[in-house]
C-alpha cells in the first residue's frame, strides 16, 4: 500500500511551488509532514535550477497548527523554521484560506507573505493550554509588539488586512494570485547570489533569536504540552467543547 505524498510540488520558470496537502487534516503540522517538508525544502536548497520557493496549500486551511494526534517533537519544528529562514533562495508563502497557531510560525519564516482578503489568523495555543513558545522565533521578528501581545493573549481571529498591518503579511487581495504574479516576476529577474545574499542581511536578526533563544523555547514548548493543563485543553479541542476554565 502506498502512501499519499504529503507535498505536492511543480516548477514554473525556475519558482518551485510546495503545496501543503494534508486537507483531510486542514494541513496539521504532524510528524510526517513536517518531516516531508523539510526534504521537499532540501531539495529545492540543492537544486540550482529553483530560483525561488512558494510555499502554499490545498483545501480552504494553509494549516490549523500542530496536529495533535500526532504532533512533531518541538526540535523538528525549530529545525523546519530555521530551515525557511536560512534557505539561500527566497521562500514566499502564498495563502487561500485560513491560519492558525504554529501554522504562523510556518507563514511568519517565510520571506515574503501574500493572502487572499478572505483568509482569517488566530494565535490558538492560549485557548488550550499552551504558549506559542517555539514559533515566536519566527512571529516575534516579524509582528508589531502591541498588536501581537493581543493576538497572543486572547487568541481571536483576525482578518488579513490586521495581518498585513501587524507585519505578518507582506500583502493581500481579493485574487491571492494577482498580489503573488509581481512579486515572483522580480524575483525572476534578480541574481541568484544577490538573492541568496541579501536574504542573509535581512534574516540575520532572525537567525541571532534561534540561536539564543531556541533551546529554551523547545524546552518550554515540550514542558507545556506535557501538562496536565493542556492534556485537558487538547482533549477537549478535539471533543469539540469547551475547556473547564473558560467562564
Amino acid at each position: 500500500m502506498t502512501t499519499a505524498p504529503l507535498i505536492a510540488r511543480a516548477r514554473v520558470r525556475g519558482v518551485e511551488t510546495l503545496a501543503l496537502d494534508s486537507p483531510g487534516s486542514r494541513n496539521a503540522l504532524s510528524a510526517a509532514l513536517v518531516d516531508a517538508l523539510a526534504g521537499a525544502l532540501a531539495d529545492c536548497a540543492a537544486d540550482s535550477g529553483v530560483r525561488a520557493v512558494v510555499l502554499t496549500h490545498t483545501g480552504t486551511t494553509f494549516s490549523a497548527g500542530a496536529d495533535l494526534r500526532d504532533p512533531p517533537a518541538p526540535e523538528a519544528l525549530v529545525g523546519l523554521l530555521r530551515q525557511i529562514v536560512e534557505l539561500p533562495k527566497p521562500v514566499v508563502a502564498r495563502v487561500a484560506g485560513h491560519v492558525r497557531a504554529g501554522g504562523l510560525g510556518l507563514l511568519a519564516a517565510c520571506d515574503l507573505a501574500v493572502a487572499a482578503t478572505e483568509s482569517t489568523f488566530a494565535f490558538t495555543e492560549v485557548r488550550i493550554g499552551v504558549a506559542p513558545a517555539v514559533i515566536s522565533l519566527t512571529v516575534v521578528p516579524r509582528a508589531d509588539p502591541r498588536a501581537l501581545a493581543r493576538h497572543y493573549l486572547t487568541g481571536s481571529r483576525f482578518d488579513a488586512a490586521e495581518a498585513v498591518r501587524t507585519g505578518l503579511l507582506t500583502a493581500a487581495g481579493d485574487d491571492v494570485d494577482a498580489v503573488l504574479e509581481p512579486v515572483l516576476d522580480g524575483l525572476r529577474k534578480s541574481a541568484p547570489q544577490g538573492l541568496a545574499e541579501t536574504k542573509r542581511l535581512l534574516t540575520a536578526r532572525v537567525l541571532e533569536a534561534f540561536d539564543r533563544d531556541a533551546a529554551d523555547l523547545t524546552a518550554r514548548s515540550a514542558r507545556l504540552f506535557a501538562s496536565p493543563r493542556a492534556r485537558e485543553g487538547m482533549t477537549a479541542f478535539l471533543e469539540r467543547r469547551e475547556p473547564p476554565w473558560v467562564l
